[in-house]
């Protein structure tokens, strides 16, 4: 697990609800069940700072970083489709984008990782397509200096024509084994982490759930079920994803809250032994 990732999931899950901030202990003390080092943390807050993801501020129990607007709008995207809380609807419509594909192939890359977490399936080298439009795609492409036009299109051939576009922009049977594979992997992890189980163990389990079921926000586009496949494998495994996030939700959050006031009660130790 990269500790850049790790920390997107530990604001998006965690500190997001509790204000989107955190004392830099509290980030390496919250990190080391995963087994990411001190110094991969650091590290990986000075780029996510350089990014615009953070940004530092001053707490009463020491030095901290807090989200950017940017990172919230990120975050409550992220959160909205890892729980699925909202119905998926379609309109019958695409959103299409004819993009200027950068020559530099890093900047390709980043630029397709981003339009693959909103929801874009590739049909060429320059042709995306989503079921949805994304909300901050405008935002990406003009941040990313990237030339490009934008349509709303719905298929001639109703519904028959517009799977057989989401076959072309997405490898659907792809995407159902990794379901499969995502729910044996975790069955196996989590079948020894009970109510008896002490909560940084049960924290570290769920996190490393959700950080494997965050991995399909850049692979499942979350298509509308008139779209999908018969027993389509995503529908069991966010079932599972939901029983088990929920089982374990209760230790992971007083494990977070201890970690927290752990930093909390040490600066007012220090302020109390200020002359």
């Amino acid at each position: 697990m990269q500790a850049r990732s790790a920390l997107f999931d530990l604001y998006g899950d965690h500190l997001r609800p509790r204000g989107g901030r955190a004392q830099v202990a509290a980030l390496v003390k919250l990190l080391a069940p995963l087994g990411i080092a001190p110094p991969a943390v650091r590290t990986a807050v000075s780029r996510m700072v350089r990014q615009g993801w953070l940004e530092p501020l001053r707490m009463a129990s020491g030095p901290g970083y807090a989200i950017t607007p940017k990172a919230a709008r990120r975050l409550d995207e992220a959160a909205t489709r890892i729980y699925r809380t909202s119905r998926i609807v379609w309109d019958g419509r695409f959103d299409l984008l004819v993009v200027a594909a950068p020559t530099v192939r890093r900047e390709r890359q980043r630029l397709a990782a981003n339009l693959s977490f909103l929801g874009y399936g590739t049909l060429d080298e320059c042709t995306w397509v989503a079921t949805r439009p994304g909300e901050d795609v405008d935002l990406l492409l003009d941040e990313a200096g990237v030339r490009y036009e934008r349509f709303t299109a719905a298929h001639s051939a109703g519904t028959p024509g517009a799977m057989g576009v989401v076959r072309r922009a997405w490898d659907l049977a792809e995407i159902g084994r990794a379901y499969e594979q995502f729910v044996a992997e975790q069955r196996a992890l989590l079948s020894g982490v009970t109510v008896r189980s002490p909560d940084e163990e049960a924290y570290a389990a769920r996190f490393r759930l959700v950080h494997a079921w965050r991995s399909f926000l850049f692979r499942d586009p979350q298509l509308p079920p008139a779209l999908l496949p018969e027993r389509w494998p995503g529908t069991a495994a966010a079932s599972f994803f939901d029983r088990h996030a929920a089982r374990l939700r209760p230790a992971a959050d007083r494990y977070v809250e201890t970690c927290l006031d752990a930093g909390n009660r040490f600066a007012g130790q220090k302020g109390s032994l200020t002359p």
